[in-house]
């Protein structure tokens, strides 16, 4: 039986290559009778369009396979200007909510599910993947023997200093997660110039050096990613990430590691305990 194309502004489409699944208005209520747009408030009209698809995406009245009007129709459809509407599908497909389908419209992207966690102590990524339920791996990019002197100047080394760099990528369940280059203190622990790396760093030290990591200075700053990151995430465009930096230390304060890591901010929020 052919498959019928909706009347209404969207559609609900399957990801399964072989059918698509139309539904009628009276399936489920049009994009344009849920957005209430007001007058009475300074919020500017995009911004009052984004929160609210944004909102509906989250409670799953937009589920993954919803298609948008395009901009033309949803603008002459709301009275208001095109570019309110692009201004309001930039900001959501900056988030990574929405995928541009050329005249089509906008479809809605599977959204991933949020990991939440705490910083309350010194972990690896491997360790804190599996106390969050999901399956840790990396990926090395770069493993390399080096002579940075900006690099040994965070040390606190001499800049001829032997240093190991390591770029991963680290995935929670075959996503990647983040994007980590890191350099380790090869004067403090020659093994890792020669150790098997595939696993966890932290693990390694512990086992194999007897050289653990008691704490850590660490900042988080917010930023973009380049165009590489962004295919490492399969972002359609640049959207906001974490930067974390982090000096880790052994209980007599000797620096052994530095690492700056990218973490996706659509699946990152981190929880902090603070008491008086």
């Amino acid at each position: 039986m052919a498959n019928r194309k909706s009347a209404g502004p969207f559609r609900q489409v399957s990801t399964d290559d072989s059918t698509v699944v139309s539904l009628r208005p009276l399936d489920r209520p049009s994009l344009m009778s849920l957005l209430r747009l007001r007058n009475d408030t300074a919020m500017p009209l995009y911004q009052q369009i984004d929160e609210q698809i944004h909102a509906l995406i989250l409670s799953g009245a937009l589920p993954m396979g919803s298609v948008l009007p395009a901009e033309r129709q949803l603008a002459e459809n709301l009275g208001v200007s095109r570019v309110t509407i692009q201004r309001a599908y930039a900001a959501l497909r900056q988030r990574n909510l929405l995928a541009s389908q050329g005249r089509k419209g906008f479809l809605v992207r599977a959204r991933p599910h949020q990991v939440h966690p705490g910083m309350d102590r010194l972990k690896g990524f491997t360790e804190e993947m599996r106390e969050l339920g999901k399956v840790p791996s990396s990926r090395i990019v770069e493993r390399a023997l080096v002579e940075d002197r900006s690099i040994s100047s965070i040390f606190g080394l001499p800049s001829t200093a032997p240093l190991l760099k390591l770029t991963r990528i680290r995935y929670g369940d075959e996503v990647a997660m983040s994007r980590e280059v890191a350099w380790y203190n090869l004067k403090a622990v020659p093994e890792l110039a020669e150790g098997d790396l595939t696993g966890s760093v932290y693990a390694f030290l512990a086992e194999q050096t007897g050289a653990r990591l008691v704490s850590c200075d660490q900042t988080i700053e917010a930023t973009l990613p380049t165009a590489e990151e962004c295919r490492i995430f399969d972002f359609d465009e640049p959207s906001p990430c974490l930067l974390i930096k982090r000096h880790s230390f052994t209980d007599t304060r000797v620096m052994i590691e530095y690492v700056e890591g990218l973490f996706r901010g659509d699946m990152y929020s981190y929880r902090l305990t603070l008491r008086t």
